[in-house]
């Protein structure tokens, strides 16, 4: 059976990286190619953990809003986008730079750490040889998206300097994993809104050659011999899914830009999926340029219609991956059996079939 069938979008609400690779990777791993450690610990809510633990501890950044208490303790992750952290920078500053250049957002601190478990538990046997280790890094401009800066001038500040600070990131990851090992995906939720002018003060135009210029400075710095992917994603703060656009044209515009600004390799794109059935939202799947991508369509949930949206989908794209809409974080840890057994069952349905 292919190891080409699923894709895992990256987190799992467990207490470690070693329980996400024995209990995902395990038994899933023959029908993969990239394994996560699961984004565990304060990652589990993607991009709120640089909100408080880089954001809010800059000296030239100020925070104007932050998650209302819990019945007077405080609360981290916000319930919903209202109660997302907010910030502005301070009056007459025009950079912003990050300290402990290439360990400062954590993304390289964890996956140095998260890699030599997932190589120990692949040397004994319990993780397939063939997988490689899936590193999911937020993008910028999802990082730092417009509903927490208002100002569009300190957004831009912002976003230039997180975008410094993970090239730094990018950096350390190559040199501490080797390449042939290492598979490296960009998560880009606000990318997907802006596309279709769903990120406001933004505004509509240029929202696809914001999110492409990114990817220009970034993907190049992904070692040569390393895996490098993207998931885009509906959103899932406050339920899912946060954003729900008429179609997937936008969505379509976007992947196509992504994949063309990368200038390498890209070796896999995730696109979520609604549960809809329609043509008039999978028609644009017919425009794909993947270059080579594997393309994974996020189609693991509401089992029961499954295969209706595998066979709209098969309509205009006739090869493709399959995953979930998005990682696993904000769900609670007593739904993980039901989420594996869906992807095994997904996974033996695409095995025939796709």
């Amino acid at each position: 059976m292919s190891d080409r069938t699923l894709l895992l979008v990256g987190s799992v609400p467990l207490d470690s990286a070693e329980d996400v690779f024995r209990s995902f990777g395990q038994p899933l791993g023959r029908y993969l190619r990239y394994l996560p450690d699961g984004e565990v610990g304060l990652r589990r809510h993607w991009i709120s953990r640089i909100h408080y633990q880089v954001l809010a501890l800059h000296p030239d950044i100020k925070v104007t809003r932050q998650p209302a208490l819990d019945e007077g303790r405080e609360r981290l992750h916000p319930r919903d986008p209202g109660d997302s952290w907010k910030f502005r920078v301070k009056t007459g500053v025009k950079k912003i730079r990050f300290g402990e250049s290439g360990w400062r957002l954590g993304y390289a601190r964890d996956a140095v750490n998260s890699y030599f478990v997932f190589r120990t538990l692949r040397e004994r046997g319990i993780l397939a040889q063939h997988l490689r280790f899936q590193v999911s890094i937020a993008s910028p401009n999802s990082i730092v998206p417009p509903r927490v800066v208002d100002d569009i001038q300190d957004l831009q500040i912002i976003r230039e300097g997180i975008e410094e600070a993970l090239a730094s990131e990018l950096i350390e990851i190559g040199a501490r994993i080797p390449e042939t090992d290492l598979a490296i995906q960009w998560d880009c939720a606000t990318e997907v809104q802006d596309a279709y002018g769903a990120a406001p003060p933004l505004p509509r135009e240029g929202g696809i050659e914001r999110s492409a210029d990114q990817m220009r400075r970034l993907a190049p710095l992904v070692p040569a011999g390393a895996s490098l992917g993207f998931h885009f994603c509906f959103g899932t703060l406050g339920g899912w899914p946060r954003f729900a656009p008429a179609d997937l044209g936008a969505t379509i515009d976007l992947v196509n830009a992504m994949i063309s600004a990368s200038a390498r390799r890209v070796d896999w794109v995730h696109i979520p999926l609604l549960d809809r059935t329609d043509d008039a939202f999978f028609k644009p799947l017919a425009r794909i340029q993947p270059a080579g991508a594997r393309v994974f369509l996020g189609a693991i949930h509401n089992m029961d219609r499954y295969p209706a949206r595998i066979n709209a989908a098969r309509r205009y794209i006739p090869d493709f991956g399959v995953a979930a809409f998005c990682g696993f974080g904000r769900m609670a840890p007593a739904e993980l059996p039901r989420v594996l057994r869906e992807h095994l069952e997904a996974a033996e349905t695409a095995a025939t079939n796709i």
